[in-house]
């Protein structure tokens, strides 16, 4: 019987190039436009993005501007002289300290406790044996068909009652319990998880805390961010709340303090001071986003892959 050859280990290589050489073009090719729809897709995708990010740029140029060459023509979208200093006037013009650091205690405490509340509850809705809970569940979702100006003035009744408006509880306190729209969201991403897998790890003993944890939670993790930096954005930048409970300027939140500063300085035209304020509440959102972008790209491609 003939000896069998021996398989080699050593990495095949083709024509001489080295595997990471090869690979690297291999990406390379791939990077590269396949037909001109792809083109055209591209020229397209670029116009919108350049189309969104016009009047972040204009903000940008305004706040280093001075306050004639506002409304210099033609536009000015690079400043001469730039006013770097209207970054500090801002700091002097009004209580922007004392917004940054009650939105930054509303926002963190909500989306901290209650993004943790709200996966809980999506992972009983999806995957814990619970009586009555689609009927549960479809009642929560009816919630959301009550327009918020119907509960404006009964919520500001109980607050007032128990003595909480004027202070940063109305908009704390709520947010505490989980947000309704991610409880849906990821109770639909969970909804895709095979039963079996839970089935499995309660077999080996596990509980459903220890399942969470160790097996949930790190399949939802890209739904989560995604979710997370929405609701931060909608609390960092919420004005209708804060203006129906807040009344101290002590208490206000930067979206109060910018408002503000529109109804004091807009009079005065000095738009630069208005638009540096919008940008410095701009930047805790844009850090956010930057931070969780790798984890929203995976919960697109999980939910697009899914099915």
């Amino acid at each position: 019987m003939a000896a069998t050859s021996a398989v080699p280990t050593a990495p095949l290589q083709t024509s001489g190039v080295a595997p990471d050489a090869a690979r690297r073009r291999r990406k390379k090719s791939e990077r590269r436009f396949q037909s001109p729809a792809d083109v055209i897709v591209f020229v397209v995708l670029c116009l919108g993005a350049f189309t969104m990010l016009l009047p972040l740029v204009w903000m940008l140029s305004t706040s280093l501007k001075t306050q004639e060459n506002v409304f210099a023509l033609p536009p000015q979208w690079i400043p001469k002289p730039a006013e770097w200093s209207n970054y500090l006037r801002v700091w002097e013009a009004g209580p922007l300290l004392h917004g940054i650091v009650n939105s930054a205690i509303v926002s963190l405490t909500v989306i901290t406790v209650g993004t943790v509340t709200s996966c809980f509850a999506a992972y009983a809705f999806s995957k814990m044996r619970i009586p009555g809970k689609n009927a549960l569940f479809l009642a929560l979702l009816g919630g959301i068909m009550i327009p918020f100006p119907a509960l404006m003035i009964p919520t500001f009744m109980l607050f007032s009652k128990i003595g909480w408006v004027d202070t940063l509880l109305p908009l704390i306190v709520p947010g505490l319990f989980g947000n309704l729209m991610m409880v849906f969201f990821l109770r639909q991403y969970l909804m895709s998880v095979p039963d079996s897998l839970i089935e499995a790890a309660v077999i080996d003993g596990a509980n459903h805390p220890q399942i969470f944890w160790r097996i949930v939670l790190p399949l939802i993790r890209p739904a989560i961010a995604a979710q997370v930096i929405l609701w931060f954005m909608g609390t960092w930048n919420d004005y209708l709340g804060p203006i129906i409970y807040l009344n101290s300027e002590n208490v206000h939140t930067l979206q109060l303090v910018i408002a503000n500063f529109n109804a004091t300085y807009a009079v005065e035209t000095d738009y630069p001071l208005i638009m540096a304020a919008s940008i410095i509440a701009l930047v805790p959102v844009l850090a956010v986003f930057l931070v969780f972008q790798r984890q929203i790209i995976e919960s697109i491609a999980l939910t697009g892959n899914k099915g």
